[in-house]
This record gives structure tokens, sequence and C-alpha cells, in this order.
């Protein structure tokens, strides 16, 4: 409101004076309640293959992923949060890395970036993912203690919040297996989380989170739990929207908490196409998703370009080709 008005007045001077009025580009307000944001559904529970509300309704959650905090984490502050939820996202995901110089090698320093960057979240009524997000150490059972820790804690500090989701293995890959590495991990992180919280748990699979057929034919018991699908568009077709449908029509809940316009290695494309078909098809069957990723890293897939301020509001001018179409989706 106030820059409206300062705007008006800025005219009324130009016009008087006789200068040319300059274009002002518009931005969307900031939505403090956030449209499908958590002031309006609460608690998030799973009712057979559907996230819903407090009320038992279906909600379908829509935002982007943070690059990793210890690179990127400008972009996980209050503002570059605003402006990600002024444009429409109910969700936003915080990336923690934990090998790659992330929580590993300094724990304090990543574990205060989450929580600023989750608070920040809060303070826009979104939901906000706590991602530990293993990559390079590929086995979930490699700093099982160190995660279990970090649960334990972020559960209990978060216990009456009904924000925050848990995503508790990013991508496992190389030598594991669901039934030896990835499920004794993820019983271990839910029995830490449900100490404290209610609040969702996101389950990753083998092979960087894409084997969900292995969780669909021996899955978890708990309640409120879903299990991870991550693809990207110039990468991943067919083969995984089928492997979706049928781990759905086994009951398994599936949330894409990461997903890209590019290849899977952040190059290429930009694969618009794709992308609306795999959007298309998420939004036919209620699946929620998350966008990487919001930096200005030199790759496709980021959504803003290089150079972009993070203390700042932005216009669709600042976004890259892939960002002005996921935020055009939100």
């Amino acid at each position: 409101m106030i820059e409206k008005i300062v705007s008006l007045i800025l005219s009324a001077v130009l016009f008087v004076s006789g200068q040319p009025i300059p274009t002002v580009p518009v931005l969307p307000s900031p939505t403090i309640p956030t449209q499908n944001g958590v002031s309006a559904n609460g608690w998030l529970q799973v009712s057979g293959t559907q996230i819903c509300n407090e009320r038992s309704e279906p909600l379908v959650l829509h935002g982007m992923s943070t690059h990793g905090l210890q690179w990127y984490g400008q972009y996980a502050g209050p503002q570059a949060i605003q402006n990600t939820a002024s444009f429409g996202a109910n969700l936003f995901r915080v990336a923690m890395y934990t090998g790659e110089n992330g929580y590993i090698a300094q724990p304090e320093s990543m574990k205060a970036q989450a929580i600023a960057a989750i608070d920040a979240a809060i303070a826009q009524d979104m939901y906000v993912i706590l991602d530990w997000h293993i990559l390079s150490d590929g086995n979930p059972m490699t700093y099982a203690d160190q995660a279990e820790a970090f649960f334990s804690d972020m559960a209990q500090r978060y216990k009456d919040t009904p924000n925050v989701l848990y995503e508790i293995c990013n991508e496992p890959n190389g030598n594991v297996s669901w039934q030896n590495d990835v499920k004794p991990y993820a019983q271990r992180m839910i029995q830490a989380i449900r100490a404290h919280s209610r609040g969702l748990v996101l389950v990753g699979s083998p092979t960087w989170s894409q084997d969900i057929h292995l969780a669909a034919a021996d899955p978890l018991e708990g309640e409120n739990l879903l299990y991870t699908l991550h693809f990207y568009t110039g990468t991943h077709g067919q083969e995984l929207r089928a492997r979706i449908d049928d781990v759905l029509n086994k009951g398994l809940p599936v949330f894409v908490s990461e997903w890209g316009t590019s290849r899977a290695d952040g190059s290429g494309g930009v694969f618009l196409q794709e992308s609306a078909q795999w959007l298309d098809f998420l939004q036919e069957r209620g699946i929620s998703w998350a966008n990487w990723s919001l930096c200005d890293k030199n790759e496709t897939s980021a959504a803003l370009k290089p150079g972009t301020p993070a203390d700042r509001a932005w216009t669709t001018d600042d976004l890259s080709e892939s960002g002005r179409f996921v935020f055009e989706r939100f």
C-alpha cells in the first residue's frame, strides 16, 4: 500500500512537471496469509495417496527448493522466500546438504541457516520441507547417528508447528538397497520424529529417489508418510510416470520433492514441452512438488538469472526461462 501511494504521488509530480512517466513493473504483492497456506489448512495428513488438510480436504503443495545452503544461502533468506510466496508458492524446500562441506563438516552453521530459512517460510504462512540432502554420501546409513540426533532436535523444536515437513534422505544412491539400508534408516528417523511431531515425513528410495516401486513392494509402517520421486524433464519421462501410476494403484502416496526443467545434471534445455507434460500429469493426480532450484547458478535448472539480488523484490524479468515457466505454474 505504501509503495502504491508513493507511486501515485510520483506520477502526479511528473505529470505536473511535464516529464514522461516511467513504466513501473507490476509486482505481485506479498500475500500473508499465503493462498492455500498453513493458516487456511493447518496440520497436514495423508489419506490414501493424497495429502489432505486438517479438515480432510485434498491439498496440493507447489513451490521451490533451495540449492545448497553453503553455496546459495542468500536465496534462503526472508526476502527471497517472501518473493517466492508472492508469486503464489505455498511450499519452500530447505536443501541442507550433509556432505559437500555441508552439515557434517559444519553442523552448527548449517543448522542455524536451516532454522533461519524454516522460520522465514513460516513467517510467510508457507509449508516448508527440511531436507537432509544426502548426495555424495549416497547411503543414508553413513551418517544415521547424526541424522537421528538432528531430526529428534528439529522435531522437538517444531513440534507445535504444522508448517514443517521432514525429508529424511534426499537421494540414496550408489550401492544401497531399500531393504538393507534405506528402510531401516527410515524406521529410525520416523521413530525419532514421531517422538515429538506428527508432521509429514518424506522418504527417499535408491537410485536417486526413483525406485519407489521397491518401497511399494515393502512399505513402511506408520501414518503421514510419503515417498519421494525425483525427475529431470530432459532425462526422465514416460517410464517414471508409469512407475508413479503403478505405485499409486498399490496405495503408495508420492511426493515430488525435487524436479527440474533440465537434464539430470542441471544442464540442457530448458525442456518446456516435457516439463508441461510432467506438471499436467502431477496435477491430474494431485501430487505435490518442489522445483530445483531457487538460485542464480549458471545452469538451466536455476530459476533466477545470474546476478539476481536476493535482498529485493523480483519481477518476471529476474527469472530465467525455467523460473518463468515454473513460477507461472504455482
